[in-house]
């Protein structure tokens, strides 16, 4: 299905990919806060650099989380605003997913533990294989604190990606095997959230837009404050 667009803010990078046939146009970078103020124009930058028509869109892919409430938040209203305006369905994309494809993509890695640092001294941590070209889900996704998070069966052909691996003053990287490949500063890319989404839209699990909701694993977003003393104190 072309053209597609795919969206991702779920971390600290905004990331905006197009693809019209065999061609993708991407830009990924660290947004420091201007996920909001910037995904608009670089939308129309991306469309107007692949010579496409926003009313060619005849789909729309975005990561729903977990990740940073705010980026989650903004990537799906601008997604599913943009999927109601065109009349385009939707394609909801877990972001621990997408990091986990990025693996593949980047180093071939058939074994991935993916981990976003979740703040509050916790992380969401999945575990992916790559088997016959298909990324599946090896269990469920979790927020966990590093130090609980189960690394049975984690040795040397596992790949560890992903901001958790250093949470949390690095608990993780202590954790981890010696010969475990890893790579703490990898971020979900929406090439990736694109990738993902053509296996949904093959198999013609197409979405409303308003039927693509969040995954947010945590319906917490900070520490109260009698948490945050007890913390200061230990």
């Amino acid at each position: 299905m072309n053209p597609i667009l795919a969206i991702e803010t779920a971390t600290e990078a905004l990331s905006l990919a197009v693809r019209d046939g065999d061609r993708i146009w991407e830009r990924h970078e660290i947004a420091a806060r201007k996920q909001a103020e910037w995904i608009l124009p670089w939308t129309d930058g991306l469309l107007l650099d692949a010579g496409v028509n926003r009313r060619d869109l005849q789909a729309i892919a975005v990561s729903i989380g977990p990740g940073a409430f705010t980026g989650v938040r903004l990537g799906l209203s601008v997604a599913q605003g943009m999927a109601l305006a065109l009349n385009v369905p939707l394609i909801g994309v877990s972001t621990l997913a997408a990091l986990a494809m990025g693996a593949v993509r980047i180093s071939g890695a058939q074994r991935i533990l993916a981990v976003i640092d979740a703040r509050m001294g916790e992380v969401y941590a999945a575990r992916f294989a790559w088997r016959d070209g298909v990324l599946m889900p090896v269990g469920a996704a979790q927020v966990v604190a590093p130090s609980n998070l189960d690394l049975s069966g984690i040795d040397a052909g596992w790949h560890v990606v992903g901001t958790g691996i250093d949470a949390v003053e690095g608990t993780l990287r202590q954790r981890l095997p010696a010969d475990c490949a890893n790579d703490a500063t990898a971020l979900p890319h929406a090439t990736d959230v694109m990738t993902l989404a053509d296996v949904e839209i093959a198999a013609g699990r197409l979405s409303l837009p308003e039927q693509v909701e969040p995954a947010y694993l945590r319906n917490r977003v900070a520490l109260t404050i009698a948490e945050r003393e007890q913390g200061e104190k230990l």
